[in-house]
């Protein structure tokens, strides 16, 4: 690659950074005021179990998001890899994400009554998890396309500070809607339709940015099918032997999610938490923990990439032992902090480093591949978690510790992994495949 080329397009992005931080962080500030409803969500745990789900249907949740994340986001990889500019593949893929919840929100409102709402719960879902599954990895490009390598991180470190500071808001109206109305659907219905609605208007706001050619445009042959683009981008990765060590190292990410979605249930059925508490004030607490790793790892870059994922590893260890050891309120609204600020560390830096460690100018192909990859653990640990607690529910609360205990003990694991990867971004792959 032409050095002068490359140095002209970073300055060229350099100069619409301003602008194109604020049109994402516009975009995640609309969405981060319903994110607390959908995703990792203790409000969501607890609407479906006053339907009447068991711990194995409350583990569904996650793993319906990363089927959806995974498998499908291969065909949005494809479709947008002959795509020089993606704005508005970004736009619409939001948009319809958004439009599923909005959906669901409507029926609820007009068929409460109906016996099989959880099977229309999960059809929604599901189809959001789909389309949501399909934005990532272009979105996920698109922030590290549009951002000079240099200023990345704190680009997204900024983008997530709007983004939490609207969950911690989102969070206290869920509160405030829960203490009032319990989880009746009637409520329950304006809460999903207020959240589609935010959504799709939150896309929207992606026109504000502005996309820069790239300065050496790689090879891309129109022609490819769909089947050898995706053996080509798998065999890629696969061959990327440091890659590999960064996603044995990031499971981390799927073992808090596990922890997440059953501990709001566990704080309220064995120790004695508000319910309104567990769904709003616990969420508040993990945004206030990713504002914090935003703006200290991300604005300010404290420590380097590889320091920043041990430093995660060491926060979501403690959070767990202290979960484990108390069951007063405030160990959990801790816990919850100390979640917040592992998972905040690891978004700052996910993107920064995939883009890092997969050595190419247009890296969609990896942040779809690689989920798929991760796919059999991240859609496995709830589901055993589920089935582990309904079977061994005579247990008590030792269940849930047991669970959280063995979560304690796989972060240690993935400890091992982060150690052994290099993040020197020096690592060069065997293949040909969109090669610099």
């Amino acid at each position: 690659m032409n050095k002068s080329s490359l140095d002209n397009s970073q300055n060229l992005k350099d100069r619409y950074y301003t602008r194109n931080v604020f049109g994402i962080s516009s975009v995640e500030f609309t969405w981060g005021l319903g994110l607390p409803v959908v995703i990792e969500s203790t409000f969501l745990q607890l609407f479906i179990k006053s339907l009447g789900a068991s711990s194995l249907v409350i583990g569904l949740i996650p793993t319906f998001f990363f089927i959806g994340s995974s498998i499908f986001a291969l065909f949005s990889s494809y479709f947008t890899s002959r795509l020089e500019f993606k704005r508005t593949a970004v736009v619409l893929l939001h948009l319809f994400s958004g439009l599923s919840l909005l959906f669901f929100g409507v029926f609820l409102y007009l068929f409460s009554t109906v016996d099989y709402l959880l099977v229309v719960f999960f059809i929604s879902y599901g189809i959001f998890s789909l389309s949501l599954g399909m934005t990532l990895p272009v979105w996920l490009n698109y922030l590290v396309d549009i951002l000079s390598d240099e200023k990345s991180v704190s680009g997204i470190a900024f983008m997530l500070i709007a983004q939490n500071c609207a969950k911690f808001v989102g969070s206290m109206v869920i509160v405030k809607i829960v203490d009032k109305y319990s989880f009746s659907v009637e409520s329950s219905s304006l809460v999903f339709i207020a959240v589609g609605a935010l959504f799709s208007i939150g896309s929207l706001f992606f026109m504000i940015t502005k996309e820069v050619p790239a300065a050496v445009p790689e090879k891309n042959d129109s022609r490819q099918t769909f089947l050898v683009h995706t053996l080509e981008s798998f065999r890629h990765l696969i061959k990327n032997r440091n890659f590999l060590l960064f996603l044995a190292g990031d499971f981390e990410f799927y073992i808090i999610v596990t922890v997440i979605s059953f501990y709001a249930n566990y704080a309220t059925t064995f120790c004695g938490i508000n319910p309104a508490i567990a769904s709003g004030v616990f969420v508040a607490c993990i945004y206030s923990g990713a504002i914090c790793a935003n703006f200290l790892l991300g604005s300010l870059g404290w420590l380097d990439l590889k320091k920043k994922y041990i430093f995660s590893k060491c926060v979501s260890f403690s959070a767990i032992l202290l979960l484990i050891t108390f069951q007063d309120q405030w160990a959990f609204f801790v816990t919850s902090f100390l979640l917040g600020l592992s998972r905040g560390t690891r978004m700052v830096s996910m993107a920064p480093a995939t883009k890092r460690l997969s050595g190419l100018a247009d890296s969609t192909s990896y942040f779809a591949i690689a989920p798929l990859v991760t796919l059999p653990i991240a859609s496995g640990m709830p589901i055993v978690a589920g089935l582990f607690l309904d079977r061994f529910s005579h247990l008590g609360g030792d269940s849930y510790r047991i669970v959280f205990g063995s979560c304690a003990f796989l972060i240690v694991i993935t400890l091992f992994f982060i150690l052994k990867t290099d993040f020197s971004g020096n690592h060069r792959v065997d293949s040909t495949f969109n090669q610099i």
